[in-house]
Order: C-alpha cells, then sequence, then structure tokens
C-alpha cells in the first residue's frame, strides 16, 4: 500500500499505545491475565515479526534495548531473569495519559512523531517521559512500530 500517513492517525495509535499500558495495569490490578493482554498490546502495536523494531524502553539501562516480542513483555510486565531490572512498566498501574507533541514528519513509508508523554498515577502524580515513536504499514495495513525511544528528561547535576 502507498496510502500516505495522516497525523491524525498517527497521534490516533499513540493513544492507542497509551491506553494500552493503562488496560494492562487495571488488568493486573484486578487481577486478570495481565501477561495476555500485554502480549496482544505488543501485538496490536508493534511490528515484530513483520520488521525489526528498535524499542529503547524509559526505564532500561542493562541491556538497555529490547529486540524481541518477548523482551518488550519482559519491560512491560516483568518476569524475564534476563531483564532482571524489569519491573514491569505497565503495571503501575497508571489513571491517564497525555501527549504533547513536538514534531512529526511522515512519507510513504514511515511515520516519525517526537515529543513528551505523561503519565498519571492513582495519586495524580505525572511522569514526564521523552519519546520518539516511528511507524510503517503491516501487510494488514495497519499501523505498526518499528521505532520506539523513550527516556526521562535529562536532570543536570
Amino acid at each position: 500500500m502507498n496510502e500516505q500517513f495522516s497525523k491524525e492517525d498517527i497521534l490516533k495509535r499513540q493513544y492507542d499505545w497509551g491506553n494500552g499500558i493503562i488496560r494492562i495495569g487495571k488488568i493486573y490490578t484486578a487481577k486478570g491475565d495481565y501477561v495476555k493482554a500485554a502480549k496482544e498490546h505488543i501485538d496490536d502495536l508493534y511490528g515484530y515479526g513483520e520488521s525489526k523494531v528498535l524499542f529503547k524502553p524509559t526505564k532500561a539501562t542493562d541491556p538497555q534495548f529490547r529486540a524481541s516480542k518477548e523482551e518488550a513483555l519482559s519491560y512491560f510486565v516483568g518476569g524475564n531473569n534476563e531483564f532482571p531490572e524489569d519491573q514491569g512498566f505497565a503495571l503501575q498501574p497508571w489513571e491517564k495519559v497525555r501527549f504533547e507533541v513536538h514534531g512529526f514528519i511522515a512519507n510513504f513509508k514511515q511515520a516519525i512523531i517526537m515529543g513528551n508523554y505523561f503519565f498519571i498515577d492513582a495519586n495524580g502524580g505525572e511522569t514526564k517521559v521523552e519519546y520518539t515513536m516511528g511507524f510503517f504499514r503491516a501487510a494488514d495495513n495497519s499501523l505498526k512500530l518499528n521505532l520506539h525511544h523513550s527516556s526521562f528528561p535529562f536532570k543536570p547535576e
């Protein structure tokens, strides 16, 4: 398909991503099958299996990248001995998410968006994260991530 990417479509997928993280946490809190929810989230949003995916999670330092679906799952829900620092980012749980977009670039093969996202917890506290997300059109014409870099803002000493 040679369909152009629209900013609105990319913004919707961003919110699909953020709301999916929130959903995983709610299922975890309700003692439901949060691992299944996380696998569905990854299948829906990330292009593992169709594309190389460059994923650098916010709270990942050693190793800092997640090259496979299993490694991404570890980041979101923990439980993988190869990634002992992964405590399950999606298990917070979070209540809301909002995005501030800095910029958007699109052509017929790739769309890239950059800015800040803010996850809000149950006490109203915000966690600010800087992000870059790259999307491509999968074989089923859905928009999938093949680039996701998140990091906390720099804090000078």
